[in-house]
């Protein structure tokens, strides 16, 4: 839940003039805290205590996966299970099921009161499609075909869910129950049911839905059911069809069957042991009396033989659901235990670990090795290659902002092999991804993986192809896409090429892009000239300078977006007209795009001739409520205050921002995760400095919110400590020290210094104070 960030600001942003009377509202803090507690009796949604030691035992995977307003505008997480070698980049992530996911809805959603099943999900993102699933569903008594009816009803009293296992008990027909147990490695899903009850047990296996042709098999004698499900939601988007791709599982059982049979389309058919068909199933029955069933189901996008391979290799014979869960719950802890927090109340700590958790997802593996060498499906070229690297689930527009900022921190040894995976793709496709769910969507604007590789290589990562990197950054931002001048590409079109940069053509010509000839014109031009600053960033380090000097240039293209007579951007027409229609933007308005230029607050704040201006324009946009911490347009913007001198604004905002938009509840998200940019946000507030231009190489500092945080960071030989002594109730900085002798006057932190430095240390107040003014 959002709330309007005006009634905070009424009487106490907008009617300062001197720093020395600004202070919060003596009831604004209140207001917060009883829309918290409002919140939560409308959600009433946190986990028992976990048995989890260490800083695990406060990740709620419950959080994000609810909402009583705008369903489709929840956090959208997905409860489940799965993890890799380290940290945990699932393929396959296991789930209770309580609807068929689509777009727009995710397979659990905690207001459903029935469990129909347990599904190994490939779907990264509640705005994206689900790709090659399998379904896993117990029951008793007779075989139900019908989705809705062998529907399950359950309590969340009766529900536990933490990163490394999950346990729920079902209530079945005759006052019968069914305990079911779930953890997962990267592509193994290991399900207990336990049964109660005197009617015979069964499982059934979803292979496909309807109008999806997949095949199933059973094997009695190996007690496995393995099969193929093609189905692709995104399948109409962008020009990638990948026909040959399927999703191949086997599901191989420790209790042998007494009887068994397909479904097809809702009939059964008992005795059959192979079927190709739509709406897709199969059943085994086990003997009466069987009291508990083991069934482990391997997962590939390469076969069937892979998929076994995958099962015997991640949850071989023998393996135990308990040490499997213990051995992932130590892959989590090892990660989550590097941060270690003083000053927090236990919300706070809540939502940082459960963010933490929710940011060490995506993107996600999809490589599979085997005996002589490491593979990944194709979906550009519909083929398998060879390469240890292989990654999909790529929600750029989100996660260049600060979520890889967080990979680049946490997990480094994965950036350079998510990076190559990008290459594999350009060389695959001809272009770098936008949003890649297997393939290419064409879903958002501009090409953000520039940003990706211009960060990584601006902060020291450099273990990939640069002559590609540098090849495929230039091509996506030189050539324009097929079709240029005559598609639109409206977001979600059908059947369109690669988008690439739309409108490129007329971009490169007028230093726009026109309204009319290309969907969402405003944000493009806005978004292609801060592209345009990590292009040079990535030709700067690649050996390429004096394209980096012409891509830094392009880079000042916003100007050209900005209406003088309305100090708001705006998009244009091709003759150079203003154009003030909303649906040339995405995801936001000109209230939202008129300050979204982090990569040049300096030069944006120029445009408005007086600093002073600059600043009542941020305050107008904070009054009057448009900023928008559910989507990522607005995420930069509290930094803008800090060239307005006013970093006590910025202060201000993000301390409310961290209390309003987040907290402990089911709906504790205020938007969508988007693959983890939703809670890095949140991380990097909580430290107290953010990535505001990421390519950039610097963090700006807002506001520390803990009193200490001890980071143990991979790639450093001794802890960093952020020390803010009072921050709780102190949100306002007096100094910043590095190491306790350098003092920063500037509002800046460099990657360097955040990677050498033994401690930041802030000096905080209860009142606003001078540091970091007249510095930018």
């Amino acid at each position: 839940m959002k709330v309007p960030f005006s009634s905070f600001l009424d009487s106490s942003l907008l009617l300062i003039s001197q720093i020395e009377c600004f202070h919060p509202m003596k009831g604004g803090f209140t207001f917060v805290i009883v829309q918290v507690v409002a919140l939560a009796h409308l959600a009433t949604a946190k986990l028992s205590p976990s048995s989890a030691k260490g800083n695990l035992k406060y990740v709620d995977p419950l959080i994000g996966t609810y909402s009583d307003f705008e369903q489709s505008e929840y956090g959208g997480m997905i409860p489940s299970t799965g993890m890799s070698k380290s940290p945990p980049f699932a393929m396959t992530r296991w789930s209770a099921m309580t609807r068929l996911n689509n777009v727009s809805t995710c397979p659990y959603v905690y207001s459903d009161t029935t469990i129909h099943g347990f599904i190994g999900t490939h779907q990264p993102a509640i705005w994206m499609g689900e790709f090659g699933q399998v379904v896993v569903a117990p029951g008793v008594g007779n075989v139900k075909t019908n989705f809705a009816d062998r529907g399950l009803p359950f309590t969340h009293d009766h529900e536990t869910a933490t990163p490394y296992y999950y346990k729920v008990t079902m209530h079945a027909e005759a006052n019968q129950n069914i305990t079911a147990e779930t953890t997962a490695t990267s592509r193994v899903g290991l399900m207990r049911f336990s049964f109660n009850g005197r009617s015979s047990s069964h499982v059934i296996i979803d292979a496909t839905r309807e109008n999806v042709q997949g095949e199933i098999t059973i094997s009695p004698d190996q007690r496995e059911i393995f099969g193929r499900n093609p189905e692709r939601q995104d399948d109409k988007l962008g020009p990638f069809k990948a026909r040959n791709f399927n999703g191949y599982f086997v599901a191989r059982f420790d209790q042998p069957f007494s009887s068994w049979g397909t479904i097809t389309n809702g009939r059964v058919y008992e005795n059959k042991t192979t079927m190709t068909s739509t709406w897709l199933s199969a059943y085994v029955m086990f003997p009466e009396k069987t009291s508990q069933v083991n069934v482990r189901v391997g997962t590939s996008f390469i076969s069937i033989e892979q998929a076994r391979k995958n099962l015997d290799t991640e949850i071989p014979d023998g393996a135990t659901l308990e040490k499997t869960s213990r051995h992932i719950e130590s892959v989590w802890a090892e990660k989550l235990d590097r941060v270690n927090i003083e000053g927090a109340s236990q919300d706070q700590l809540t939502i940082l670990y459960t963010g933490m958790f929710h940011s060490l997802q995506y993107p996600n593996e999809k490589s599979e090795s085997n005996e002589t060498g490491t593979y990944y499906y194709s979906g550009y070229d519909d083929s398998v290659h060879e390469g240890d690297f292989s990654y999909t689930g790529y929600s750029i527009w989100d996660i260049f902002r600060a979520e890889w900022a967080f990979l680049i921190i946490f997990a480094p040894e994965r950036v350079p092999g998510m990076i190559t995976s990008m290459l594999q793709t350009y060389k695959e496709s001809g272009r770098l991804p936008m949003w890649e769910n297997l393939v290419e969507t064409n879903i958002m604007v501009c090409t953000w993986a520039s940003s990706l590789i211009a960060e990584a290589l601006r902060k020291g990562i450099n273990d990939f192809d640069l002559d590609t990197a540098w090849e495929a950054v230039w091509k996506d931002a030189m050539v324009p896409p097929k079709d240029d001048l005559t598609l639109q590409y409206y977001d979600r079109e059908e059947n369109t090429p690669q988008e690439a940069r739309a409108g490129l053509t007329l971009y490169k010509k007028n230093g726009w892009v026109p309204a009319v000839r290309t969907a969402e014109a405003g944000t493009r031009t806005l978004e292609y000239a801060w592209a345009d600053f990590s292009v040079a960033v990535v030709a700067n380090y690649t050996g390429h300078r004096n394209k980096s000097k012409f891509f830094l240039e392009r880079s000042e293209n916003y100007r050209n977006a900005f209406n003088n007579n309305t100090t708001f951007m705006e998009a244009r027409m091709e003759d150079g007209s203003w154009n003030d229609d909303a649906s040339t933007w995405t995801e936001g308005n000109k209230w939202i795009y008129t300050f979204n230029v982090p990569h040049n607050f300096s030069g944006l704040r120029s445009l408005f001739n007086e600093t002073e201006a600059f600043e009542k324009k941020l305050d107008m946009y904070f009054q009057g409520g448009h900023n928008d911490q559910s989507n990522e347009p607005s995420h930069a913007t509290p930094f803008a205050y800090l060239y307005a001198n006013k970093p006590h604004k910025t202060q201000f905002v993000i301390r409310d921002l961290l209390q309003t938009s987040y907290n402990v509840s089911v709906d504790g998200l205020s938007g969508n995760e988007d693959c983890g940019q939703m809670s890095a946000w949140a991380f990097f507030n909580y430290l107290g400095f953010y990535p505001v231009n990421p390519t950039s190489g610097e963090y700006m500092v807002g506001t520390p919110a803990f009193d200490k945080v001890t980071l143990d960071l991979p790639g450093r030989e001794q802890n960093l400590v952020i020390s803010a002594p009072g921050a709780p109730s102190k949100p306002y900085i007096k100094s910043l020290y590095l190491d306790g002798r350098n003092a920063l006057s500037k509002p800046i932190l460099t990657h360097e210094q955040l990677m050498e430095a033994k401690e930041i240390g802030f000096e905080m107040s209860e009142t606003p104070q001078a540091w970091g003014r007249d510095t930018l």
